[in-house]
């Protein structure tokens, strides 16, 4: 698809319908899973990690498969690592207006599991760092060793939660969970067959968005000289992270505040497995080729998920402007990582 023909306000007003249509389907998305999680009894964490996260993730799947093909990885590679940054931020919206006055996030959801997929994010955002000191001849079944190894530890991860999630007694609220879905009033008017249709759908029309998104972005970018690398750590991240926003705050207000946390953990943890992917199609080791700003935009997503474990950790029930500590410090210390890019650009 070409869009250098179009005109820039039809360009504006498509990039602004992708994220749109990003925005409604995340909040479809959303009941939906929660209807099949609770159908199969798989647990919050895990539905928020796996089937939420992969789910609201499809934008990026979009722009880092295309970029591959194209082999513009400026672009991807930004959007991902920067996309880390700010979907951590946005469990500062969560906390705000998902939760509010009640009680902070962290209060909500601060379960050993959340706290294991903290920890799974920052080893593999850490393997990201190590894995840009190699040389990109350091090829392992067309890309890095470490590409692999991140892909493992995902694995892992999502092994170990679904795991602790049935240990943790995670379905002791399957029973009460079936009952309010039978509620007239239910959120999600439909059973399981309705809610797994919804997901196709929702998945289709946000994997789609995200091409538009990829497609128009590049097309800015080439249009008005702007830099890939800003503009995808940035601008592009946070439209692709529109679906983390509205799914999260559509979680909390039906109180599934673990599958809310989860859909950011495990979304941020399944990003750096893109590169594996975008590797073995492009043919290129790309983790080795970081620029800088790729690298300070992972070190600014270690920092603010660290913030927030500690939280999950101490879990005080303290609030500043409708948002826990943890949520006021991510949100100051990204503010203030956005002014320090600017002095490595």
């Amino acid at each position: 698809m070409d869009f250098t023909s179009i005109a820039n306000p039809f360009l504006f007003l498509l990039f602004a319908a992708a994220t749109a249509a990003i925005w409604i389907a995340g909040i479809r998305l959303t009941k939906a899973i929660d209807v099949i999680t609770i159908h199969f009894d798989l647990g919050e964490a895990f539905g928020g990690m796996v089937f939420l996260a992969i789910v609201t993730n499809l934008p990026e799947i979009a722009i880092t498969f295309m970029a591959a093909k194209h082999h513009a990885y400026d672009l991807a590679v930004s959007n991902l690592l920067g996309g880390v940054a700010i979907q951590t931020v946005v469990l500062v919206l969560i906390d705000v207006f998902g939760v509010g006055r009640s009680a902070p996030l962290t209060q909500k959801g601060h379960s050993s599991i959340l706290v294991l997929e903290g920890v799974a994010l920052i080893l593999i955002l850490t393997l990201v760092l190590m894995a840009k000191e190699f040389p990109s001849t350091f090829i392992f079944f067309r890309t890095t060793p470490f590409e692999w190894l991140i892909l493992f530890i995902w694995l892992g991860s999502i092994f170990v939660v679904a795991k602790r999630s049935r240990k943790a007694g995670d379905s002791k609220k399957h029973a009460q969970k079936m009952e309010e879905m039978r509620h007239p009033h239910a959120p999600f008017q439909g059973g399981p067959s309705l809610a797994i249709w919804t997901l196709i759908i929702g998945a289709i029309v946000t994997l789609l968005a995200g091409y538009v998104l990829e497609v128009a972005g590049e097309t800015m970018i080439s249009r008005f000289h702007m830099s890939g690398a800003l503009f995808g750590g940035t601008l592009l991240a946070l439209c692709t992270a529109l679906p983390e926003i509205s799914t999260g705050i559509a979680s909390a207000k039906l109180r599934n505040y673990n599958m809310a946390v989860s859909d950011i953990f495990g979304g941020n943890a399944f990003l750096p497995v893109l590169f594996l992917f975008a590797s073995l199609i492009g043919g290129d080791a790309i983790i080795p080729n970081l620029n800088p700003t790729d690298a300070y935009l992972t070190a600014l997503g270690i920092f603010l998920t660290g913030i927030y474990i500690i939280g999950m950790v101490l879990h005080s029930k303290k609030q500043i402007l409708r948002m826990g500590i943890d949520s006021f410090i991510v949100l100051i210390v990204y503010v203030l990582g956005l002014l320090g890019l600017g002095f490595i650009l």
